[in-house]
């Protein structure tokens, strides 16, 4: 027996995250710290203190000064990287300190 009103768990997913558009922002500011350490590997990321994201800048703060200036250096690229994996242009800047 089929039911009439049936939706597909994309369907219902994507008109929860309508309705809830902060919700979904947040979700993908997660995917995006979580990248940090998957697409730059668990060394990098052992320097890493603190990372967040406020009004589409990710923040990070590192312990090597030397790793500080590798990474200003590639910033486009890691912007690339990191709104790739989120699947969404999530972050505009990158600052690292």
């Amino acid at each position: 027996m089929k039911r009439k009103n049936s939706q597909t768990i994309r369907d219902v997913l994507k008109g929860f995250f309508e309705e809830n558009a902060e919700l979904y922002e947040k979700m993908l500011e997660i995917r995006v710290q979580r990248g940090w350490g998957e697409i730059l590997g668990p060394l990098i990321l052992q320097y890493t203190r603190n990372i967040y994201i406020k009004n589409h800048v990710l923040y990070v703060s590192l312990t090597s000064s030397v790793l500080r200036s590798e990474l200003i250096l590639s910033r486009e690229k890691l912007i690339r990287s990191l709104n790739e994996y989120a699947g969404s242009e999530v972050i505009h800047d990158i600052v690292i300190r």
